[in-house]
């Protein structure tokens, strides 16, 4: 009796380990087989631990290759996304003007679009432009992507942000170019990173936009469903691990951060 009342005390948070440890299950995999050595070209059935892919990275032809193009479009394509997305974001948030109520539901359009609508849309205006497919057309089709997104992130911070506290600053003889500077960026920050590292992650992560719309050029996303069809090289779950890492400890360092401050403002 005295385990079941503990169960149904602890029934959410035990629910939700269980569904963080699911959602976490296939990074262990892939980082387990990142130390395989395995005998045939298929990287599927553990063989014997081994170094060597982690020891030589960039042991597969073409691999660091199509890994440095998608970090070059990503990070493009996250800055092109963010400044245009705040700026979108407070416009829709700060200012009243006509047809603002449509351009509020355009913006979700492309969350709510299936990806191979709007890869074909995009293929279709870049053809009719008579635009060589290829790094800048993969790019602006990223920025146009991960727009929605980062408006979303953007829009949600900038709506619970206190107004009195630009106020209280325009009062003390700040300019509005202080203002924005010393009051409005600093508490919009947290949302416009949110915004900037979705943005990231879907760009680096795209594969059906990016199929469509890439020519002859190839990204990271295209080099893995390539290299499934003929054999999946050990590095392929190197570089995965390595980006899951930097992506836990980015997170863990923010936690930290904000800890800190949260720790000092008491």
């Amino acid at each position: 009796m005295a385990f079941v009342n503990w169960l149904k005390r602890k029934f959410v948070v035990i629910a939700g380990l269980l569904t963080l440890g699911y959602l976490l299950l296939p990074n262990v995999v892939v980082t387990v087989f990142s130390f395989n050595n395995p005998k045939g070209r298929f990287n599927y059935e553990w063989q014997q631990f081994s170094l060597d892919a982690w020891k030589d990275p960039c042991g597969v032809a073409d691999m660091c290759g199509s890994l440095s193009i998608s970090l070059q479009i990503a990070f493009f394509a996250t800055i092109g996304a963010t400044v245009l997305g705040t700026m979108i974001a407070f416009a829709l948030v700060r200012y009243r003007f006509r047809a603002r109520g449509a351009v509020n539901s355009l913006i979700f359009l492309p969350m709510a679009m299936p990806e191979v609508v709007m890869a074909a849309s995009l293929l279709t205006l870049f053809l009719n432009m008579g635009a060589q497919l290829g790094f800048w057309t993969i790019l602006i089709a990223h920025i146009m992507f991960c727009l929605s997104f980062v408006v979303t992130a953007v829009k949600a911070r900038v709506m619970s942000m206190d107004p009195r506290l630009e106020q209280a600053a325009q009062d003390l003889y700040a300019g509005p170019f202080q203002t924005f500077i010393r009051v409005t960026l600093p508490i919009a920050a947290p949302g416009i990173a949110a915004g900037a590292l979705l943005a990231f992650a879907l760009s680096f992560d795209d594969f059906i936009i990016t199929n469509f719309n890439a020519g002859s050029t190839v990204t990271f996303p295209m080099f893995v469903w390539g290299s499934a069809q003929r054999g999946t090289p050990v590095q392929i779950n190197v570089i995965g691990t390595a980006m899951f890492l930097v992506a836990v400890l980015l997170v863990l360092t923010s936690m930290v951060i904000s800890n800190r401050r949260n720790k000092q403002k008491a």
